[in-house]
């Protein structure tokens, strides 16, 4: 059996599905923070047969939950003190999204604008849908690479 650490002050990213780990450690930008990072794949699940977990020790600021919420909504956070689960943070699809997708309507302003943000609003909850705050253009690409 494998073994990690307990961590002081941090959180857990857990149910992530198995095998991406690495794209949402890079889309959480952690491999920019100076903190302690462990990745877990293919754990063992009953709920989910394999999965992913990260542990990161750092303050829970540092985590954009937003962006998590986005790349896959049944991630479970959760919030570590003084080596405790202090909360489960639950996730829900952002509102908007900004700088985490392109817009791909060549004819779209941030074509032009090298310097705008790249927002998308969330414009159809049930079906999970996300479109261009500047030119209404659907996001198709996929969520949970």
């Amino acid at each position: 059996m494998l073994n990690v650490g307990a961590l002081r002050e941090g959180y857990v990213l857990d149910h992530i599905k198995a095998g991406k780990a690495m794209t949402i450690y890079h889309d959480l930008k952690l491999d920019k923070l100076d903190c302690t990072v462990a990745i877990i794949k293919n754990a063992r699940s009953n709920k989910m047969g394999k999965k992913d977990i990260i542990k990161v020790e750092c303050p829970i600021e540092n985590l954009d939950l937003d962006i998590l919420g986005f790349i896959d909504h049944n991630i479970t956070v959760n919030i570590i003190k003084d080596g405790k689960i202090v909360a489960k943070q639950e996730l829900k699809l952002p509102k908007q999204v900004v700088n985490v997708i392109k817009c791909k309507n060549p004819r779209c302003i941030t074509s032009i604008e090298q310097g705008l943000d790249q927002i998308f609003v969330l414009a159809d909850e049930e079906k999970e849908v996300y479109r261009c705050k500047y030119c209404d253009e659907k996001y198709t690409g996929k969520r949970n690479k």
